[in-house]
């Protein structure tokens, strides 16, 4: 039905590429692209313990005057 009322000329000329975006989420609103998702508040996630990384070596930095130093 609303493709028929948009295919009408009038309309043509009244839209604006403002409304016509405004159109979109009317035809993708029901796609779910990650599937169906149910969530069931009474169960618990099963999570292992992560773990933490150590401090990250750097290189030695140059001293002398006038040297620019590069971490790596």
């Amino acid at each position: 039905m609303l493709q028929d009322i948009l295919g009408e000329p009038e309309w043509a000329d009244f839209l604006t590429t403002a409304d016509r975006r405004g159109l979109t989420p009317l035809f993708w609103f029901h796609v779910r692209p990650y599937g169906e998702v149910n969530l069931d508040m009474d169960a618990r996630l099963n999570l292992a313990p992560g773990t933490v990384p150590g401090p990250r070596a750097t290189a030695a930095l140059s001293t002398e005057p006038g040297t620019t130093a590069a971490r790596v």
